[in-house]
């Protein structure tokens, strides 16, 4: 069996969570974000923070190993939906979110942004969402350039605890809780 080289797709060489994804029901609740908003149990939608307006959460599909997404409680598709005070509340928990990485994964960089609308790749365009992608010297290496395989070399269940555990320590905590 002869494969073409170099690989005309990208693989993943572990990835057991996103099992979850292909074996959800068809009439499963698809916003997620707003279950994770509504939740009671955050360690099962991997929410780190929560605020006033907004929480952080940990990617269950992630680009990279600890990509993180800030959300809004509210469900609205556009940036100028947000309040003032939601904007603010939503670039510190950017801002938290850097500071956790580069202490949990030592992330040295970072790709922070938001795909507004299906046209631009947003996976959910009608619930506006903050990505904080961390990134480091090298991370463009052969893996996924010459074999086509992206590695991401830990469990989200321990990075998760690792990202709590690394907050409560934090004398740079961003300000509020939920309401």
């Amino acid at each position: 069996m002869s494969e073409s080289f170099p690989k005309e797709t990208l693989e993943n060489l572990w990835s057991p969570w996103r099992v979850e994804y292909f074996q959800r029901p068809p009439d499963a609740p698809r916003d997620f974000f707003l279950q994770a908003a509504n939740t009671d149990d955050d360690a099962e939608h991997f929410v780190v923070a929560r605020r006033k307006s907004m929480f952080l959460m940990l990617n269950r599909y992630p680009y990279t190993i600890g990509h993180m997404m800030v959300v809004p409680y509210r469900k609205l598709s556009e940036m100028e939906e947000l309040a003032d005070d939601e904007a603010m509340e939503l670039w510190k928990l950017c801002l938290h979110a850097q500071r956790l990485l580069r202490e949990v994964v030592k992330a040295q960089g970072f790709n922070v942004g938001v795909n507004l609308g299906a046209a631009a790749g947003a996976g959910c365009a009608e619930h506006l969402h903050f990505h904080i992608v961390p990134r480091w010297d090298g991370d463009s290496n052969f893996m996924p350039v010459i074999g086509g395989t992206r590695i991401l070399p830990d469990a989200l269940g321990r990075v998760y605890q690792t990202l709590l555990e690394a907050q409560a320590g934090s004398p740079q905590q961003p300000d509020g809780g939920r309401a």
